[in-house]
């Protein structure tokens, strides 16, 4: 029994509703975050340990810390539908099925209607595949 959640084409596009409004905010978030990470480095940049922390400097890692725990719910709600999510910037999401019964990711990414490719394990995004009649369509008991 595989340790990951196999998908069908069609369970898996069934879950693109929940799966699009997770990535978009995770896509919205995950900038913000940044900016928050980059004010607290200059802040912590001029900073001495023997001086404490300053007001503004709790400010920023507490900012750091609330933006930084949304995405982490973000990603365990992808983990719980069962899919792998894969890239901030382009919003890429895997979802595990079978090709041939060998397993390989059907690939989505933020903005796309459907999921219409595929590819290996190990090929990432850029050995993307138009979906064939190979993949997984129904599964068994």
């Amino acid at each position: 029994m595989p340790e990951f959640k196999l998908f069908t084409l069609r369970e898996a596009e069934r879950t693109l509703p929940l799966v699009r409004r997770i990535v978009h905010d995770l896509t919205s978030e995950y900038p913000a975050w940044r900016a928050a990470v980059s004010r607290f480095e200059i802040l912590t940049g001029g900073a001495r340990a023997d001086w404490g922390e300053t007001q503004e400097l709790v400010a920023a890692r507490e900012t750091v810390t609330m933006h930084a725990e949304r995405i982490n719910r973000y990603l365990q709600e992808l983990e719980a539908v069962g899919c792998v999510f894969k890239g901030f910037e382009a919003g890429l999401v895997d979802f595990y099925s079978l090709r041939e019964d060998r397993p390989i990711f059907l690939c989505w990414r933020l903005g796309e209607e459907r999921i219409t490719h595929w590819h290996e394990i190990e090929a990432g995004f850029g050995g993307r595949q138009p979906i064939d009649a190979a993949i997984l369509s129904s599964v068994t008991a």
